[in-house]
């Protein structure tokens, strides 16, 4: 099972609402490159709603996706994504 609400989880994990499209695009690229992920919804989600305020300064930024080396992309643009994976 994926450890939540953690900056340091045992597999990616995505924090996304429904209807974002910085999240569509996000979920596209994991998809389409094949990485495992947990996508956790922030809607009727209080846990995950302030777990994604407090490493945002405040911020309901998404995507936010947080990886197992504690590193954290916010909002990331195709190319960052790409990056994160080189």
């Amino acid at each position: 099972m994926t450890e939540r609400y953690t900056r340091n989880p045992n597999q990616i994990v995505m924090y996304t609402t429904e209807y974002c499209g910085d999240c569509m695009r996000a979920k596209k690229f994991f998809d389409e490159n094949n990485i495992s992920y947990e996508r956790v919804g922030l809607e009727g989600n209080p846990e995950a709603t302030e777990f994604v305020t407090q490493v945002n300064n405040g911020y309901r930024s998404v995507p936010t996706i947080v990886f197992p080396d504690g590193s954290i992309l916010v909002e990331p643009s195709w190319d960052e994504l790409r990056q994160k994976f080189k």
